[in-house]
């Protein structure tokens, strides 16, 4: 038997192993800037299966290693998890790790501590084959992905210096292998009016008026954007994912307000291309000037459970 067919026999062995390593860590809650609980679990499953080194970066992540070659490789998976929002839509507790027929049920199961789970077996194999080829193999158990997609891998480069020749993430694509993705950024829009007496709305202008065209314009944006040139990527989108609208009262029209959106970036997209197609949109729809309303990329500034102060722009290129 080659080194290739005990890896996949010995993998099928563990997958009890791998099934109740997953449960655990779907039964502990673990939010984008939360993931201290789990950051635990894992160090303490990857001490168990052996790993030749088992460290928390500054920002949180864990990282495991096994090997010692010349070359670098790493396997990526985040641990934390978006909410579960309103729970009474749930067929079961998000929270219970149950095992059914084999499959392990609740949030981040699939999105992404099943690569984790995996990723933990696969380091324990290794160590029990005697591993000891061309590779370093990394293992990255990355935090606050969900919130803000590439800074725990800027971190990592950045600040603790791990720039491996190759990295796998374990997003889950049903087992095959995919060599690109789309990018992302995120962007906000602030809309003003002018406000006046609920009971005389003519009087005023009414931000949430604008931001009803301005979301309108964005539905359409999304319609108008085209693939890249060779169709590998597809198109690229563009949504509102939040909304905010005040004024001075509930009897007031509102002179504020607030678009969140969510831009997925094809081959050939970037930053400033996104920022102007959202302006011309907008003040096409709204009739403001391009210039009188604030249309921004923010950066990330949660602070993470190690308290560690680090930020970057909300943007991602392709």
């Amino acid at each position: 038997m080659n080194m290739h067919e005990k890896i996949k026999a010995r993998a099928k062995e563990l997958r009890s192993y791998t099934a109740e390593n997953l449960s655990k860590m779907v039964k502990t809650k673990s939010y984008s800037s939360q993931e201290e609980d789990v950051a635990r679990l894992i160090v303490t499953l990857l001490e168990e299966a052996g790993f030749d080194e088992v460290y928390i970066d500054g920002l949180g992540s864990v990282i495991g290693r096994v090997g010692n070659g010349p070359k670098k490789l790493a396997f990526d998976a985040h641990i934390d998890t978006v909410e579960v929002g309103n729970p009474d839509l749930w067929n079961f507790d998000p929270f219970s790790g149950e095992i059914k027929d084999g499959i392990v049920y609740g949030r981040g199961a699939s999105d992404q501590k099943g690569g984790a789970a995996s990723m933990i077996t696969a380091g324990r194999i290794l160590k029990e084959l005697g591993y000891g080829g061309e590779y370093t193999v990394y293992f990255t158990f990355t935090v606050m992905e969900e919130d803000c997609d590439g800074m725990c891998w800027k971190y990592l480069i950045e600040e603790e210096g791990l720039k491996p020749d190759l990295v796998v993430s374990t997003e889950p694509t049903s087992c095959r292998l995919y060599r690109g993705h789309r990018g992302r950024m995120e962007i906000r829009v602030i809309l003003s009016g002018i406000s006046c007496h609920g009971s005389a709305p003519e009087r005023g202008v009414s931000a949430a008026y604008k931001a009803a065209r301005a979301a309108l314009a964005m539905e359409q944006l999304n319609k108008d954007l085209q693939p890249d040139e060779d169709g590998f990527l597809g198109k690229g989108t563009i949504t509102v994912s939040v909304m905010d609208v005040k004024g001075p009262s509930q009897c007031a029209v509102a002179d504020y307000a607030m678009l969140y959106l969510d831009r997925r970036l094809t081959w050939g997209e970037d930053a400033d291309m996104a920022i102007a197609q959202v302006r011309e949109y907008i003040s096409k729809a709204t009739g403001d000037a391009p210039d009188s309303f604030i249309v921004e990329m923010p950066n990330y500034e949660k602070i993470g459970w190690t308290k560690k102060e680090y930020s970057q722009e909300l943007y991602f290129p392709t």
